[in-house]
């Protein structure tokens, strides 16, 4: 049996970079930022037909229904508001995701935000509506990136 010792790994040449190198945490939490902040800007664009790039409120009268169907168990009277408060709130959140303000605070409010949506999802259409369209799975990347930003604010200190 023959004894075999690890080996170092090769130093790099001066300039050179290698992929362990590569802060992959930091730009994952930028990819997972961009691409939630991404999300939802693109639902707020759709409401109000940006996506056929004319703005059209029809579309967002069409948003106010499906809140009505996904919120079937309030008031109808509350129904709009919400549909605008919602819409107001993933329009900042999208923002701020992608800027990279507060970080920690706008994933949490993200995460919290999509919660809420996939379970009132689920309440209304059953569990399969909100797992289908990955809900709550984009809040936990959200609540990952909130321990992110926590984690790095702890190291500068």
């Amino acid at each position: 049996m023959e004894n075999t010792l690890p080996t170092a790994p090769a130093q790099a040449l001066p300039g050179e970079r290698r992929v362990s190198d590569f802060n992959w945490e930091r730009y994952a939490a930028l990819y997972s930022r961009t691409a939630l902040g991404a999300a939802f800007l693109s639902a707020v664009a759709s409401r109000f037909g940006l996506w056929d790039k004319s703005l059209d409120l029809r579309h967002f009268a069409g948003f106010i229904q499906y809140t009505g169907q996904v919120l079937a168990f309030l008031p109808s009277a509350l129904i709009p508001s919400l549909a605008w408060a919602a819409t107001a709130a993933e329009a900042g959140l999208g923002i701020l995701l992608i800027l990279g303000f507060w970080p920690r605070s706008i994933s949490l409010a993200a995460a919290a935000l999509l919660v809420m949506f996939g379970t009132a999802m689920a309440i209304s259409f059953g569990i399969k509506s909100p797992l289908d369209y990955s809900v709550f799975s984009a809040s936990g990347a959200a609540v990952l990136l909130s321990l992110h930003a926590r984690r790095n604010a702890a190291n500068r200190l």
